[in-house]
């Protein structure tokens, strides 16, 4: 049996990834990496585009096909990233749960009173039920690889599936914020009448005491209900898209942006990353895109200078990546996933090496 010091020496990271090996093509067990991603399939209330719930397999795919030199953090791959493997049940109850939902969002559509049909009515309270039942395995899974000192990375499925990882970052942490990267606010309660819809999901983060502060970055797709709750909470601060691309039109630079957005935040830091928070050709086929966004370089420098700052992450997600025809929403999110794994590193005092200069 090889030593991890030994695989490190045996490995050649610049050939494909092994074919048989988990994510990234590591050669690393899980008791071996420092970095756990935890996969959830999960995206029983879609209503709009699907597709989410293959996430995790498109971006562990396409992860065999990403160099592992990376400029920032060289060493990273030396730490071990390992992909867990999601209960298989998760897939299946996404499958069932969002056949039931869709005569629900069909319903509502029309203008239907869901209280008025007790079939429909009896079947939303059963996906209520077993999203609870979910968020709750996400927790307990995620505390059993922090309670052995991993880091750990929840890998949507749609940006419902952070939530039982919130709970679980509130057992480890007093106070934390949330760093959040996306086109919408996820900030309706219940939406669709849905309690853990994807676009409830920081107004349910927002429930948990741990949570202190929520900071959105590249909104630009809201509701007059969640600017009503903006507006009488202090516990949010909005930096949408508009407004963040007129200040760089009228000659503000991005690191200045940066560093006011950094310093709106506590100490300790979750990180969430909708895919759809990016420019749509990085992520054609993502369920909810809406015109403009962040470019690929303004969100990686962003996390670059949390990753330097004196903040400490706590946790990550990155949620809503879609596969499509082609490899392209995978290849983004595998790309931006071994990002955001260094990052994590590099913050939490894990050597990543020295950036490389040319």
């Amino acid at each position: 049996m090889l030593t991890k010091q030994q695989k490190i020496e045996r490995f050649d990271p610049s050939q494909p990834g092994l074919a048989d090996a988990s994510i990234y093509g590591l050669p690393f067990t899980a008791e071996e990496s420092d970095i756990i991603i935890l996969p959830a399939p999960w995206e029983v209330t879609v209503s709009y585009g699907s597709g989410a719930s293959e996430g995790p397999d498109a971006i562990f795919n396409a992860s065999f096909q990403v160099d592992l030199l990376h400029q920032e953090f060289p060493d990273l791959w030396k730490l071990g990233i390992f992909m867990d493997e999601a209960p298989e049940q998760w897939a299946k109850n996404s499958e069932k749960y969002k056949g039931l939902a869709q005569p629900i969002i069909e319903a509502l559509e029309n203008g239907e009173d869901i209280e008025t049909f007790p079939q429909l009515q009896a079947d939303l309270d059963k996906i209520n039920k077993a999203s609870s039942k979910f968020n709750q395995e996400v927790k307990e899974r995620t505390l059993f690889w922090m309670n052995q000192n991993k880091k750990v990375i929840l890998l949507g499925g749609d940006h419902s599936t952070p939530m039982g990882y919130y709970e679980a970052l509130a057992t480890k942490n007093e106070a934390f914020a949330i760093l959040h990267f996306d086109a919408h606010m996820d900030l309706r309660k219940a939406y669709e009448g849905f309690t853990y819809s994807h676009a409830s999901i920081m107004y349910n983060a927002m429930q948990l005491p741990q949570v202190k502060k929520i900071v959105q970055v590249g909104i630009r797709d809201f509701s007059e209900g969640e600017v009503n709750l903006i507006k009488s909470s202090d516990k949010i601060k909005v930096y949408t898209d508009t407004d963040l691309k007129a200040n760089q039109f009228n000659g503000k630079n991005w690191k200045d942006q940066c560093d006011e957005i950094l310093n709106q935040l506590p100490e300790n830091v979750a990180v969430s990353f909708d895919i759809d928070a990016l420019y749509r050709w990085y992520c054609p086929n993502t369920g909810t895109p809406v015109p403009g966004g962040l470019s690929y370089e303004q969100a990686t420098y962003l996390l670059s200078r949390l990753a330097s700052s004196n903040k400490k992450i706590i946790g990550i997600d990155l949620v809503e990546v879609a596969p499509g025809d082609d490899d392209w929403d995978g290849n983004v999110g595998a790309r931006l996933l071994f990002h955001l794994c260094g990052v994590f590193a590099k913050n939490n005092g894990l050597s990543t090496g020295e950036k490389i200069q040319f």
